[in-house]
């Protein structure tokens, strides 16, 4: 019964901000995960049920922050610095939990959203 819906995607010039949005999270475990055109699908961050353990992909280390504020039954997404190679249609999904492979095994992740795009260019 759990719908997660994506929102805050959107045109952004590089070294700018966005936030994205995953409503309908529960009390559940959230990775956010992205797909680029010629890509697979890749792992960028998770946060546990509770939000006390976060995780994150080499990748945007640094730059990414994940959140979540469960009396509004959401987890955020803040991408800072955005580079061209950000550009992918993000996507969050629900978990258990994160576990040691979060970024890998995506058959943990019972729920997907369908996805909100962003561009990062000039």
């Amino acid at each position: 019964q759990l719908q997660l819906v994506e929102s805050g995607g959107g045109l952004v010039q590089p070294g700018g901000s966005l936030r994205l949005s995953c409503e309908g999270s529960g009390f559940l475990a959230i990775g956010w995960f992205r797909l680029a055109a010629g890509s697979e699908r890749e792992g960028v961050a998770c946060i546990s049920s509770s939000g006390g353990s976060t995780y994150y992909s080499d990748s945007v280390k640094g730059r990414f922050t994940v959140s979540r504020d469960n009396a509004e039954n959401a987890v955020y997404l803040q991408m800072n610095s955005l580079k061209p190679e950000d550009k992918a249609i993000y996507y969050c999904a629900a978990a258990t939990t994160c576990g040691e492979s979060w970024y890998l095994d995506e058959g943990q992740y019972d729920y997907w959203g369908q996805g909100t795009e962003v561009t990062v260019s000039s």
